[in-house]
């Protein structure tokens, strides 16, 4: 018989799990009780990646079942949905940080600040945290840059590994550093501390600026187009990832794929020997008991981004390149070129 609902301590909370024995990934048998645990096995880690952090959550509350959609909407019409805004009922340890969407409307969104907050949001379905790169003491100025490097049909994990260490040579040439994480798909993250000096637009024209310098040098491996004709089977770095609202899986999250597959920080001289497969539920918490959080560091140090904003002045000066395309769900920006996919304007 199913346990309808047990109760786990976690610090000085009391955690209430409702159907703990329901499953959550069928073809691996891993219950919600099993995502809870994970989640407190990695605790130092996934606390580490949202603390102080406003978070939207990721809801998959009937599981990952063949057939289930996650709605984009910002509301739960679908089988998983996007929490924005705190869940009504939630305890009042749940503490909250309030965020401007691109429209100007606000919102208080979940802003973890220990583990029971982690536990009792996968208690609701929580799969994946996206939190802002920003703290909630200054929720206008990134305090990362997180470079996504996203596969394109006919590339895959492998052409993602190829691509970062020479992303990593191009920061060291500036002063930076970079820390890599498997996005738990087929995709690579790098975060880049920053000093919290400098708006979202800045952070964003920062990464297009890195960018565009990528293509450059790896013209046959690297592409910026916003537009998906335009790209090949190249490595896309997705610098409208660092637009206000977009946020990427944090490290540690559990993402919604039959494997159960988790976003996995890595040391650098390991990315050619690993597979994200690698990293799951299952395997994680033995890795994370060895290695530790391989992305503490990040909270250690705080860059500028003087020079990848001087490269955008010299791109836009010498060779006309502004701005560049924002998600078709924004307002117009100031500077931003038509958003008109390239095939179709020729028809214009």
């Amino acid at each position: 018989m199913a346990t309808p609902y047990e109760e786990i301590q976690v610090g000085e909370r009391t955690v209430r799990l409702s159907n703990p024995d329901k499953v959550y990934f069928p073809e691996r048998g891993f219950t919600k009780r099993d995502v809870v645990h994970y989640f407190l096995s990695v605790g130092d880690g996934i606390l580490g990646a949202l603390h102080e952090r406003p978070t939207t959550l990721e809801r998959w509350p009937g599981g990952v079942f063949e057939g289930a959609k996650l709605s984009t909407r910002g509301d739960n019409r679908g089988d998983a949905f996007y929490q924005k805004r705190v869940p009504k009922g939630a305890p009042e340890w749940v503490e909250t940080a309030q965020i401007t969407f691109p429209s100007g409307r606000n919102a208080d969104e979940v802003c973890p600040t220990e583990p029971a907050v982690v536990a009792w949001a996968a208690n609701l379905g929580t799969l994946t945290f996206h939190p802002w790169p920003v703290r909630r003491k200054d929720v206008d100025h990134p305090d990362q840059i997180r470079i996504d490097l996203d596969p394109q049909p006919g590339t895959d994990f492998t052409d993602a590994v190829r691509v970062a260490p020479e992303v990593r040579a191009l920061l060291h040439e500036i002063g930076m550093e970079g820390w890599p994480k498997t996005s738990g798909g087929r995709g690579l993250h790098i975060y880049v501390p920053i000093e919290p000096r400098w708006t979202f637009v800045e952070a964003r024209r920062a990464v297009i600026a890195l960018g565009r310098e990528m293509e450059r040098r790896l013209p046959d491996q690297v592409t910026m187009s916003w537009w998906k004709e335009e790209r090949g089977q190249r490595v896309f770095i997705d610098f409208n990832q660092m637009a206000r609202d977009r946020t990427i899986a944090s490290a540690y999250s559990v993402r919604p794929n039959p494997r159960a597959t988790v976003s996995a920080p890595l040391r650098w001289e390991e990315l050619e020997s690993v597979r994200p497969q690698d990293f799951d539920v299952a395997t994680m918490p033995e890795r994370f008991a060895q290695v530790g959080d391989l992305h503490a560091p990040v909270s250690e140090h705080a860059f500028g981004i003087e020079p990848l904003l001087e490269w955008a002045e010299r791109d836009e000066r010498d060779h006309g390149l502004g701005d560049m395309p924002y998600p078709p769900d924004y307002p117009k920006m100031p500077g931003e070129p038509m958003r008109v996919q390239p095939s179709r304007a020729k028809k214009v």
